[in-house]
């Protein structure tokens, strides 16, 4: 399949680019897989659609404010660093600008020496690895000194980061959020509680990967960023007992999907275990774990766009795009909410 097959017009009006003040006020759009029907709802009437005895899989990766602004020692330039994925002992893989001022071998400084760095080496994708010098613990410095890292489509300043993040958002590594999960509330949660669906809650660090357009013509030459992902004993218990009870596996947002689609045997059963994912879902491919889909309106020839129209058919999703548009619905990150059942 080509990367055009996923190419669709959007006017630049209906990219969010606040969220709304209240979390489930926002649209929905329902389509029914078996007919491509369309419905046009408000997310908190999910509620009428997820049964009991189904189970809700969310992820709880919390965003870090990943961007960095400093300066190479010596000079005065501003070179900003976005973190991506933590490699442990202080090393990090990041996101740098202007990539001329870190070379290997480049010392870096934040916050008047507050926190100190060291470009170890350049990567063939043009990310560099990084090592942090600090004193007491990297999170409570990002916290000070580093910005939430909004996507590039989103121009207007956030207020409240609090917004950029899942209310049940617990363990913190994620470049960008997995705003599927922005819809939800406490109130919401607990409602479906109350309603016998069990919520499960997998962690999978979102990467700026997410945003990385495809480049390649052929879909199938494209490669996959990868991403590290944590499923629990009572989470892989809890799914499994779902599936066996006869209940439906319910994913929120595409990060949620991959990591059970990756942990997933051909039965649709899970098992603990943590690790790196790069699966690329696309047309032809067979789901295992996920019966149900919550996600938001994504970006024209995205990875993201690939997977929903393997869930659904492209045909389906073109066309319930079109129609979104045509609503005037709110698209990407602060936008409105799709429902693929």
């Amino acid at each position: 399949m080509k990367k055009s097959d996923f190419y669709f017009e959007l006017p630049e009006r209906l990219i969010a680019q606040h969220p709304l003040q209240q979390r489930d006020a926002s649209r929905l759009l329902v389509l029914d897989r078996a007919d491509g029907s369309v419905t046009h709802r408000h997310f908190r009437d999910l509620l009428d659609y997820v049964q009991p005895g189904d189970c809700i899989v969310f992820n709880n990766s919390r965003v870090i404010p990943a961007r960095l602004m400093g300066h190479a020692v010596g000079h005065t330039t501003p070179t900003e660093v976005l973190l991506l994925t933590d490699k442990g002992d202080g090393l990090w893989e990041c996101l740098t600008r202007p990539g001329r001022k870190t070379r290997a071998g480049v010392e870096l400084t934040f916050g008047d020496g507050l926190l100190t760095a060291t470009v170890e080496s350049v990567q063939a994708d043009g990310n560099r690895l990084i090592r942090f010098h600090y004193d007491g613990i990297f999170l409570e410095l990002l916290d000070q000194l580093g910005t939430m890292p909004l996507p590039p489509y989103i121009k207007a300043k956030l207020d409240d980061p609090e917004r950029y993040q899942t209310v049940y958002s617990k363990t913190p590594g994620s470049a960008a959020a997995p705003t599927a999960g922005l819809h939800f509330t406490e109130d919401l949660l607990t409602a479906l509680e109350q309603k016998g669906v069990k919520l499960v809650f997998v962690t999978l660090h979102v990467g700026l990967g997410t945003f990385r357009p495809v480049k390649e013509d052929e879909i199938t030459d494209h490669v996959m960023h990868s991403e590290y992902y944590v499923m629990d004993e009572s989470a892989a218990r809890t799914v499994n007992e779902t599936r066996d009870a006869g209940g439906k596996v319910w994913a929120v947002g595409t990060t949620a999907c991959r990591t059970l689609e990756t942990i997933a045997d051909d039965t649709g059963h899970v098992r603990a275990q943590s690790g790196w994912t790069d699966i690329f879902i696309y047309p032809g491919y067979r789901f295992k774990a996920v019966d149900h889909l919550v996600t938001n309106f994504h970006l024209p020839e995205s990875t993201l766009m690939m997977l929903i129209s393997a869930f659904a058919t492209r045909d389906m999703v073109m066309d319930a795009y079109r129609q979104a548009i045509d609503e005037e619905y709110r698209f990407f990150s602060f936008g409105d909410s799709m429902l693929l059942y």
